[in-house]
């Protein structure tokens, strides 16, 4: 996974959305206690940054060390580059001890995991039930405006071969994400979700354009001599921004976050 975002790592940081206060509030929310949170594929540390100011102490991990490197530096935070396969001794060694963790999050990355290797390592440094919760999320493309989400939705849709096929979870919403058997609803919830939320970012055409050349897609295509950019679909897109490449549009991107609390073993339940 590291690999397809080392080019844009800059762009990913000035470019990608800002999750809103509501969704960590309700995270939080489900967690008895509040003292340590261990956000998976942290990137930049968008996510890390909000949950330190409702955890703690928060640690966020990463394969990729240049992402690392545009992460905000907190009093609270801490990161570490792991390796793919990062073993259980070295995550209880550099992460966090067994049973010591109130919440694993995981914002946009979730798709990207070895599921079942990560499932256990969550169990693993997890508080025991019924206090440790598991979280992740994924947004989807940004809603702009008719003419041009008509642009964009153009550009997606020709982009599927450039895309990594775990991306498909992201386009189904994770809805057909297989929570395993061993995560049950939060308190209060009759599912593990997804439940949903946005966020709206402000930005011009240019930060538009920039962000979707964060995509590991755009990279993809452009390393096979594709460029998704290029001359006539700009103008499109600078036709549909209604001529003005300095007028400031919203877009809202939808969030949809699965969420479950550790399950009993047997033997306590």
């Amino acid at each position: 996974m590291a690999n397809l975002f080392l080019n844009q790592a800059k762009q990913y940081a000035a470019t990608r959305p800002a999750y809103p206060t509501e969704l960590f509030e309700f995270i939080a929310s489900k967690t008895p206690r509040h003292d340590l949170a261990w956000d998976v594929g942290t990137g930049s540390g968008q996510a890390a940054a909000s949950l330190a100011k409702l955890y703690k102490n928060v640690v966020g991990t990463d394969t990729s060390a240049q992402q690392l490197s545009y992460a905000p530096r907190l009093p609270n935070t801490r990161y570490v580059q792991t390796p793919p396969d990062l073993p259980l001794d070295r995550l209880h060694a550099d992460v966090a001890p067994p049973g010591s963790v109130d919440v694993v999050t995981v914002a946009q990355a979730f798709h990207w995991l070895d599921l079942p290797r990560f499932y256990a390592q969550a169990r693993s440094v997890l508080r025991p039930a019924p206090h440790g919760v598991l979280a992740a999320w994924c947004y989807t493309e940004p809603r702009v405006g008719a003419a041009v989400d008509a642009v964009f939705w153009r550009l997606y849709n020709a982009s599927q071969p450039h895309w990594a096929p775990n991306r498909k979870m992201v386009d189904d919403e994770y809805r057909s994400v297989d929570f395993p058997f061993d995560f049950d609803p939060i308190v209060g919830e009759a599912h593990t979700g997804p439940f949903e939320f946005s966020t709206d970012r402000r930005m011009d055409l240019g930060d538009y354009l920039t962000y979707i050349t964060s995509w590991s897609a755009y990279q993809t295509a452009k390393e096979k001599g594709v460029e998704m950019l290029d001359e006539e679909t700009v103008k499109d897109f600078a036709a549909a921004w209604g001529g003005d490449r300095d007028e400031i549009k919203t877009g809202r991107y939808p969030i949809f976050l699965r969420i479950g609390k550790v399950r009993p073993a047997e033997s306590d339940a």
